[in-house]
Order: C-alpha cells, then structure tokens, then sequence
C-alpha cells in the first residue's frame, strides 16, 4: 500500500498549503485529465486518469510511494472517498476537502440549501432523482454522462420545474444557466454538472422552500428531509377528519359508508390506510399511482414518506379536494383526471400503485406496467376473489384481508374517564388485496 495517501479536493481556487505540499511530494497523482493539467503535479509522478474509480485504487494499493488523489469540491460528499474506503482496498486516507459543488451551486444561485434534496444520477439512478424532483421543491443533481441536464427534463415532461444548470464549476469555463424544465432538452450541456431543480405547488417563500409540511417544518433546523419522515403530523396514515371539510362533511361515527348519501367521505378509514402504506413500501425516489384516488387521504399519506405520487381520478369536484389537501400538508401530488385505464399508458413507470376504485379492470391495466407493489381495495367477496386472481395470474404473489373496526365508547350516561366500555357499530370492513412481483 502507498506510504501515504492524500485526497484533495479542488474547487479551481488555488491549493491550501497543506494540499500544494501533499501533491508536490506525490509520486503518484489520480485525477480527472482537466485536473492533471491544470495542477502543479511532479514531473517525474505516475498519473492516473480517473475513469474507474475501483481501478485506480487497486493501483493505488499496489503502489509504494506517495499518492495523491484529486477529487472536485468535497470528495467526502457523493465522493471517490466512499469507493476509496471500501475494506477490499484497505486504504487509510487522509482528506482535504474544498467546498462541495452543490454548496457552489447553490451559492451561484444566491439560495439557501439545507432545506434541499441531493441525488445522484451516477450508476442508472436517473430515475429515482427525477422522481424526488417530482416530490420535493428543491433538489440538487449531481449527474452523469448520458443521465445529464436533458436527460432529466426528458424524464419530468410535463411536471413544471426551474432549472439551474451549473456547468465546470470552479474552473474558467464556468457556466450557470437558468431555464424552464421544457427548454432544458434542447440544449447540449457539458459534462459533469450539478442541476437545481426548483418548483411545485410547496415551494413558497423567496428562498424557494416549502412553506409548510414536514419539510418546512425541518427547515431552519435539519437539513433536507430524513427517509421515511412524515412530517409534524405523527403517524404513518393521519385520521379521516383532517382529510375532510373540503367538499364532503366527515362520516358521523357509526354511519353507514354511503359515498353517495350527504355528509359522506371518500376517505379510507385511517387504519386501512396503514396498512396500505405498510404493503406499499413508498420511500425516497419512489413513483406511487394512486388510481381512483378520490379526496386523496391515501395520496397525501404517501407523498408525506417522502414518494413521489401521481393520482388518478376520473371527477373534477375530487381532484379539487385532492389539491386542497395536499396543499394543506405541502406535498407534491400530480393530479391526472381521468378514468384509469384510460389514462395510464400516459404515466411514467411506478414502482408501486394501489387501485382505490376502478376493480379488476384497473387493476390489470396497473399490472400491465409492471410495479413493483400494487394494493387494490375491493368492495365485495366477489370481487375481491376475481382481483386477486387477477393479481396471481399477472405472476406476483398474491394476498389480502378483510379489515373491519369498531369504536370503543363509554358507557351510556356515564362519564367519559367511568368503567364499562362498549363496542359503537363498526364500519362494514373493507377488503385489501396486495401483491408482489416474485424474486
């Protein structure tokens, strides 16, 4: 192994004292060509042209001497430090970084980034990182060859967005360019270049971050938003009454679940709910379907774990109620009217859908895209015996439960802390069907 190994971090600024030593005294220096170049390295020192990272340090293992690795902006973040450290290699490093290239990014910009998302498009990830822009209104990309700044406008038609594209920064050949997510594809951008994307219906304030939601509510104190984090609303599905008020009056407890009768809720009960999240498995990087999403409890519910969700619903009067709500709690929810089967084929690919209405035929529609994961609701024994035939026949593992729930309430004329609890009538049950491609 080398006798001394030093990763440097070069922002185009001139080398701290320390870094301007360590690479004088290499006799072995790794680096992008442009870097080689522009450096001071020693005439006499191997160079490496950094393409793989696992080549270089498998060189770098076998070399005897000083080794210097010269990495853009931060190495520890998004890195060669992470691929370096890996035990196979058995490197110990010594690090000097400079300032990350989204921190330049961002600074160019003139905005505020601990409230932001960071991905990385690198290693087919272009996918996941369009699908957090979908979700959050404001994310750095670090990107890639062929996973570029017009790749990922390709991958979010459709879904407006700001691009702030950043090109060599650091060096003379900087360039920072701002322009509307539909424009961006008809450009040619340099390789490699960190793109903010900024925008979405929670993006409020001029620092461009959400005004409300989990994400506001981590803004000021934690930076960008943990996995899984739902925000200040505890709970993996929030309670039926905080979804209604904005068309339809909660259901009274007890009453019948007409969708039909006044003073109705399309709103699943929350404990189904729960359990439809808990089958669906949305995280970050995530594209949800919710179809036949009705006032959107469920859709919200997963866009609060940090999944992007794109829902389906055939009546105007429920999309509104649907973009109220997410409003309300400062998620991204795209909204597509329509009737399921009709408009999926327009949707990008998701990794996981649940079908709230629509029956066999929507749920055969989602599966002809392959998800992931898909939940879908049924309304009788009947039909939920034909959708999950249709979940098995599609070749995913299939299973389902009926959920039924009943109040706990004090004893008539009793006082509300007094013994003697009662069952209130329960709800009718709801059957759940799920199923999960095969390994």
């Amino acid at each position: 192994m080398a006798d001394r190994i030093t990763v440097i971090g070069w922002d185009g600024t001139p080398l701290t004292e320390a870094a301007a030593a360590a690479l004088a005294a290499a006799t072995l220096v790794a680096g992008a060509p442009y870097q080689l170049k522009a450096l001071p390295v020693p005439p006499a020192a191997e160079r490496i042209a950094l393409g793989s990272i696992q080549l270089a340090a498998r060189r770098i293992a076998e070399h005897r001497g000083a080794a210097v690795v010269i990495a853009e902006g931060d190495p520890g973040f998004f890195g060669v430090v992470r691929t370096l450290r890996r035990p196979e290699y058995g490197l110990e490093l010594e690090v000097l970084p400079a300032v990350s290239s989204v921190a330049a990014a961002f600074a160019r910009a003139g905005m505020p980034w601990e409230d932001a998302q960071v991905a990385s498009a690198h290693g087919g990830r272009l996918r996941r990182a369009a699908n957090l822009c979908r979700a959050h209104p404001k994310v750095a990309v670090l990107t890639a060859p062929g996973a570029g700044p017009a790749e990922l406008a390709l991958m979010l038609r459709g879904v407006h967005r700001t691009f702030v594209v950043c090109e060599a920064l650091g060096t003379p050949d900087e360039d920072v360019t701002v322009l509307t997510s539909d424009r961006v594809a008809d450009h040619i951008w340099r390789d490699p270049s960190v793109v903010l994307v900024i925008g979405g219906s929670s993006a409020g304030g001029p620092g461009g971050g959400p005004a409300n939601g989990a994400a506001g509510e981590a803004a000021g104190w934690l930076a960008g938003r943990p996995v899984g984090y739902p925000g200040p609303d505890r709970g993996w599905a929030l309670p039926t009454d905080t979804y209604t008020g904005t068309g339809r009056a909660p259901t009274p407890p007890g009453a019948p679940a007409d969708p039909g009768a006044p003073g109705a809720t399309d709103t699943l009960p929350a404990h189904v709910r729960a359990l439809v999240l808990a089958r669906l498995g949305a995280r970050p990087g995530d594209l949800v379907w919710a179809v036949g999403a009705g006032s959107g409890a469920l859709a919200v519910d997963a866009a609060r774990f940090g999944a992007a969700v794109v829902a389906v619903e055939a009546d105007r009067s429920a999309c509104a109620r649907l973009a109220v709500n997410a409003r309300r709690y400062g998620v991204e929810v795209e909204i597509v009217h329509g009737r399921g089967p009709d408009v999926l084929g327009e949707l990008p690919e998701p990794d996981a859908a649940v079908v709230e209405t629509g029956g066999p035929e929507a749920v055969r529609a989602v599966l002809s895209r392959r998800p992931e994961r898909i939940v879908a609701v049924a309304r009788t024994l009947a039909e939920a015996e034909e959708v999950r035939r249709v979940i098995a026949g599609a070749g995913y593992r299939a299973d389902g439960a009926l959920l039924q729930s009943a109040p706990l309430l004090p004893p008539a004329g009793a006082a509300a802390d007094g013994p003697g609890l009662r069952l209130g009538m329960g709800d009718p049950g709801t059957f759940l069907l799920w199923g999960a491609q095969k390994p």
